[in-house]
């Protein structure tokens, strides 16, 4: 069975980052390279450092060296993959295209996790997805609000 905690930290973080690097910087008019850039330094390098916080944590917890390895490993993968798949998304839409896109397959993720992770505490999943995908969009608004400042911005400069 696929341990939900491997992917708990990692996969949210990597959902609303992808949407928010998107959105944010479409706005901002970024080229698509910029935005695929972007994602692939959150996707690997900040990805990496962040799995190895979670490593280190679980050593100071006392986990188990191997089940804090498989852990870390399993976390910076589904990350990886998940960032990839946002790549996907805008190198297949235009800018808006790949915005709406991007939010709309966050949104399917995030919910789909919650409900998981809901059904696994024998918790509500209509309020957890409600209170995820209610911070997303906080984070795409900003997101998307610091974009329009940046382009507004150069564009009077």
């Amino acid at each position: 069975m696929f341990d939900l905690r491997r992917l708990s930290f990692g996969g949210p973080a990597a959902i609303v980052t992808s949407m928010a690097l998107i959105v944010g910087l479409g706005a901002a008019t970024a080229a698509k390279a910029a935005i695929v850039g972007s994602l692939l330094v959150i996707g690997l390098a900040d990805n990496l450092t962040d799995s190895l916080s979670v490593h280190i944590y679980q050593e100071a917890e006392q986990l188990a060296h191997r089940q804090a390895f498989q852990t870390t490993a399993a976390n910076y993968v589904a990350r990886a993959a998940i960032t990839a798949s946002f790549v996907l998304l805008v190198l297949l839409f235009p800018p808006k295209g790949a915005a709406i896109a991007a939010v709309a397959w966050g949104v399917f993720l995030l919910s789909a996790l919650s409900y998981l992770l809901a059904k696994a505490r024998q918790a509500g999943p209509f309020g957890e997805i409600v209170k995820h995908t209610g911070v997303a969009f906080a984070v795409i608004v900003m997101s998307k609000a610091i974009g329009l400042l940046i382009q507004g911005a150069a564009g009077t400069a």
